[in-house]
């Protein structure tokens, strides 16, 4: 009875983790994650490994963020880049020291805060910033929310070129905020307990705690009341104003906790690179997030997670399989297009951005719930394994 009895609660039945076969694997897998980076150091490129690893962590965290207002509350937004945007620069104010010219004036803002502060602010600003646009956008659905959104990004693009005393100006840029604690560095080597942490284990590290926080509260949102009624306005808008859900409230709560998410992923992004630069926040970015979430699976947090590890680790898979030759040679027989008809080689960047189109388009046909639906495609079949007729 013990086996069915969780079934008979709906306490247990919305949990987490409802099963213990989920939560063994569940911490065999955050084991795993905890203990790569002994591994990873080790090998010849092992510390690009840990960064790329890192950011894709970050990464998850905007795309949990994008799937909660696009995945579970329905709303189509384009306008991540500009979120990201709002959260990272809002970091590298509060977290770096002001700049000042040779008369004296102040050539970069900055206000040389810790990590305490400027990370909860990024994504607090990144949250009032979606809160002030919210009015206008639930006004809207589909493709006139998208474009609304997307304008976001351009007049972003505007306003990260021109205000130089924040951004440093296109070309320039500025260092990203120090990412420290209590006056401790993550950035730089260290010893602890007689041991050598190199920057990059800190780093990775760092960034796989702050995401399973955010995915945890994420998961938790979602099967909570709010989360429901962001489900029920994502499946059917005029019923679920019938019931009593206010779209006017939950679209507006939608929106500030996407932004939030947005904003704790700028003011982290950039702290493993430890720069910023203006044109970092286009069109191209909002694009990848939303890869992200359609390759991983929409209304998934697991998913979103798959899909920013996919599309971050994809440049890596590219040159590991030697698939950016392969696609040059089938591409440069196109007219226009390729290395065959004269012109230059496709870059790294002309292929993740041809792949990120295609993959789009092939999981929308082939599998519209992205990696997670395959992920539950092949649990399915070994659950019920031999009957997986």
């Amino acid at each position: 009875m013990s086996h069915l009895s969780r079934f008979t609660s709906y306490k247990h039945d919305s949990a987490i983790l409802p099963t213990t076969t989920q939560r063994v694997w569940f911490g065999i897998l955050i084991l795993t994650g905890a203990l790569l980076p002994l591994y990873l150091v080790s090998l010849i490129d092992g510390r690009s490994w840990l960064i790329l690893f890192a950011t894709a962590f970050v990464a998850a965290i905007g795309a949990i963020g994008l799937n909660i207002i696009t995945g579970f509350a329905g709303q189509v937004s384009l306008g991540q880049a500009f979120f990201i945007g709002v959260g990272a620069y809002t970091a590298t104010a509060l977290g770096s020291p002001a700049v000042l010219g040779p008369d004296g004036a102040v050539e970069l803002i900055g206000f040389d805060l810790g990590m305490v502060i400027w990370l909860p602010a990024a994504g607090l600003v990144a949250a009032l910033a979606g809160v002030i646009i919210a009015p206008i956008a639930f006004r809207l659905e589909g493709l006139y929310l998208a474009l609304v959104t997307l304008g976001l990004v351009f007049v972003g693009a505007h306003v990260f070129r021109n205000w130089t005393a924040l951004t440093g100006g296109v070309g320039k840029g500025r260092e990203a905020a120090e990412l420290s604690v209590l006056g401790y560095r993550f950035d730089l080597d260290s010893q602890i307990l007689g041991f050598s942490i190199t920057r990059e284990q800190q780093i990775y590290w760092v960034m796989l705690v702050i995401l399973i926080v955010m995915a945890v509260l994420a998961k938790n949102l979602v099967r909570s009341k709010d989360g429901r009624a962001f489900a029920a306005i994502r499946d059917r808008g005029v019923a679920a104003e019938l019931m009593g859900v206010n779209q006017t409230k939950y679209k507006t709560l939608a929106f500030a906790i996407s932004s939030f998410y947005a904003g704790i992923t700028g003011a982290l992004l950039f702290t493993v690179t430890g720069f910023i630069e203006p044109t970092s926040f286009n069109l191209l970015l909002s694009i990848a997030y939303i890869a992200m979430v359609v390759i991983g699976g929409l209304a998934s947090i697991a998913g979103s997670i798959m899909g920013a590890l996919f599309i971050i680790l994809l440049p890596k898979l590219i040159d590991l399989l030697f698939l950016g030759d392969v696609i040059d040679a089938v591409i440069g027989w196109i007219p226009g297009l390729g290395s065959q008809t004269g012109d230059a080689p496709l870059t790294s960047a002309q292929i993740e951005r041809i792949l990120f189109g295609v993959l789009i388009v092939v999981f929308l046909i082939v599998e519209p719930l992205g990696l997670n639906g395959i992920w539950i495609r092949i649990r399915n079949y070994w659950k019920a394994f031999p009957f997986s007729y």
